[in-house]
């Protein structure tokens, strides 16, 4: 994949890596990561990663070699709800 040049602090992406080759059924095995990019210098991308929407995984600080991203979007913010 082309990289973009620069990605804006702040944008909120889907980022797809790969992890490799699975070796029980010989396929691609890929993670996605979305959250806030806290900075890109061309190789290496580091963000903050969403909490999940249930709760169970906590926001956390991710860096991403280059090399492994295989697809990178922008996204909408997650909608905010009001509770009465």
């Amino acid at each position: 994949m082309i990289l973009p040049k620069r990605i804006p602090l702040g944008a909120r992406i889907v980022v797809r890596t790969t992890m490799g080759v699975d070796e029980a059924d010989g396929r691609e095995k890929y993670r996605d990561y979305v959250g806030h990019v806290t900075g890109w210098d061309g190789t290496t991308l580091t963000m903050l990663r969403d909490e999940s929407a249930n709760g169970r995984r906590k926001a956390q600080i991710v860096t991403i070699d280059a090399m492994s991203i295989v697809r990178l979007k922008p996204i909408p913010e997650r909608p905010t709800f009001l509770r009465p």
